[in-house]
């Protein structure tokens, strides 16, 4: 065995222990457990669609802090309420 093949080796051992940490921390970032949820009280549940008079894009809210929340921007202007906040 002459150097050229000690460096190959050595290069195919690095490689391998890059690959190998790399999956394992692709695979670890699956297997992790969700996040709690908020406190109660922090968010609430909501269901209010928005519309962009522009271009005609909808938008569902599922979550809110606020009693009637501002309304999201789309297309340099506010978005039109559809749903009737109950």
């Amino acid at each position: 065995m002459d150097a050229g093949d000690v460096v190959r080796v050595l290069v195919g051992i690095g490689g391998f222990l890059v690959i190998w940490k790399l999956g394992r921390a692709m695979l670890g970032g699956l297997v992790r457990p969700l996040p709690e949820p908020p406190p109660p009280g922090e968010l609430r549940k909501v269901r209010i669609v928005y519309r962009c008079a522009v271009c005609g894009t909808e938008v569902r809210m599922t979550t809110a802090n606020d009693e009637v929340p501002a309304p999201p921007r789309h297309c340099m202007d506010e978005m039109e309420l559809v749903t009737p906040v109950e």
